[in-house]
């Protein structure tokens, strides 16, 4: 089987324990307490480390990341935590001296501090930690950047400033302002942040299905897939996923068709709108810019969309979203979603199923998908959004002047603007993942081929209009009707 790819190691590490426990679910002695021994162990064999100061520490940490594999912490609400003993090995300084500093003659560092704490000792600048608020004013003025202000990655990653370091010197985050874009989760070099799985309720829902007997499992997959299993084509993808036991795999794209058509309508309803498919951007303005939350579309997400569809025509159905980001996870146990949506998994953990199965996808034959439009499929990408409601809207005779919001410091921008009144646009397409979906925090790989991939997909599309896609879902509604 071909070596798998992922851009960290950390990835990997999170990849090889969620394998490890399929594989430990799948066995005939099941999940037992052993685990915690057994599979740290054979992650990291020893004696020696490869991460860590000692192995032993390394196998501390894979026993947390298999908690977080199992669920959790039950009582937080939210899908990132933090793994405690895994966050201790980041510059906890603030404003740092480097050896760059020259001793000049000016000062500048001295006389930019509003509080004092910087004095000059032996000619160099030294930094009184008591009295500094690490405003950077000081590395601003130094004309040798010789100052730094050193930032966890996890703090700079957050852009919803939900993140920060307590008295022993972990990251913390703060539940009322994370609005779980799962950016921390990418970035944090050593991953002691990291994003809970519910991979054991899919495993059981596919179990208690019987073979698809007792009710049918579908699978709904996000259109950013297509650029992140660069070995096999996504037709074998599929054909995979039928392996593991999907009764059917339907494109979320299609629920993409459906979010378009209600969202150009609400638009020409309301005449100003900002997109709802992202959870984590809605989160964002609910929590920073409650006066515009009147203006985000009432549309449930293409996952919810989609699903509803797939339970409106079998109404025994369990649905299992299989997505790139921790966003979706919080989501489908919104109140919105939790009646549609049964579980949800990453990419990541369709990786390690798929391997822990030991199904080589890369060797099967192709399992055509034809569920969505080029407008469906492109919403993986910033701007896929604001391309299918430009056309919409043109279609139905009002103008769109659509803005995409790529990340949560442009979502920023553009509300503020929105906020004031000094905006040009009346359609802003909101995106906490800056490129969109196809750079989730649960990709597996993540850079500019993906988007050349997405637009690719949206090409083979079959249906190159929105309105031929959501026939069927309009046909299922007026029968239920």
């Amino acid at each position: 089987m071909q070596t798998r790819k992922f851009d960290t190691a950390v990835q990997e590490l999170k990849y090889q324990v969620i394998k490890e426990l399929i594989r430990a679910y799948d066995s005939p002695e099941g999940i037992g307490t052993d685990i915690f021994r057994d599979i740290p162990v054979k992650i990291m064999p020893g004696p020696k480390a490869s991460l860590r100061c000692c192995v032993y520490k390394e196998r501390a940490i894979l026993q947390e990341r298999l908690k977080l594999a199992m669920g959790g912490d039950k009582d937080n609400p939210n899908v990132v935590e933090v793994i405690d003993i895994a966050c201790d090995e980041c510059p906890v300084d603030g404003i740092f001296v480097t050896p760059a500093c020259r001793g000049c003659i000016s000062h500048r560092c001295v006389e930019a501090c509003p509080k004092g704490a910087i004095s000059i000792v032996d000619k160099r600048s030294v930094v009184d930690k008591s009295k500094c608020i690490e405003c950077g004013k000081c590395a601003q003025a130094c004309p040798y950047n010789a100052i730094i202000l050193q930032k966890r990655p996890c703090v700079l990653s957050c852009k919803a400033n939900a993140i920060k370091v307590d008295a022993d010197k972990k990251a913390k985050v703060d539940n009322d302002k994370c609005v779980g874009c799962g950016a921390c989760v990418y970035q944090c070099p050593f991953g002691a942040i990291s994003d809970k799985s519910y991979i054991l309720d899919a495993l059981e829902i596919l179990k208690n299905s019987e073979n698809n007997t007792k009710y049918k499992v579908y699978a709904l997959i996000a259109p950013a897939i297509v650029s992140q299993f660069g070995y096999a084509r996504i037709e074998q993808i599929v054909t995979g996923m039928h392996k593991l036991g999907f009764h059917q795999v339907v494109e979320t794209a299609l629920g993409a068709d459906l979010t378009l058509d209600h969202e150009a309508d609400e638009l020409g309803e309301k005449g100003i709108l900002t997109t709802s498919c992202c959870p984590s951007f809605v989160k964002y303005v609910k929590i920073n810019f409650p006066d515009l939350y009147k203006y985000v579309s009432s549309t449930p997400s293409p996952m919810v969309m989609a699903a509803r569809l797939l339970k409106a025509m079998d109404e025994t159905a369990k649905v299992i979203f299989v997505g790139p980001c921790t966003s979706k996870k919080f989501e489908f146990k919104s109140d919105i979603a939790k009646d549609s949506v049964d579980c949800v998994i990453s990419f990541e953990e369709l990786q390690a199923f798929l391997d822990a199965r030991e199904i080589d996808v890369s060797t099967l034959g192709d399992t055509a998908l034809d569920n969505a439009s080029y407008y469906g499929r492109i919403f993986a990408r910033s701007g896929g959004i604001t391309e299918g409601v430009t056309q919409l809207a043109k279609e139905r005779g009002f103008e769109a002047r659509p803005v995409a919001m790529s990340g949560l410091e442009e979502c920023k921008k553009q509300l503020l603007m929105l906020k004031v009144g000094k905006s040009p646009y009346n359609f802003f397409e909101g995106m906490a993942c800056e490129g969109g979906c196809i750079n989730g925090a649960l990709c597996l790989q993540h850079g500019p081929k993906s988007l050349s991939d997405v637009n690719r997909y949206g090409e083979k599309a079959a249906e190159k209009s929105v309105e031929n896609s959501v026939k069927l879902y309009k046909l299922t509604k007026n029968k239920g009707e």
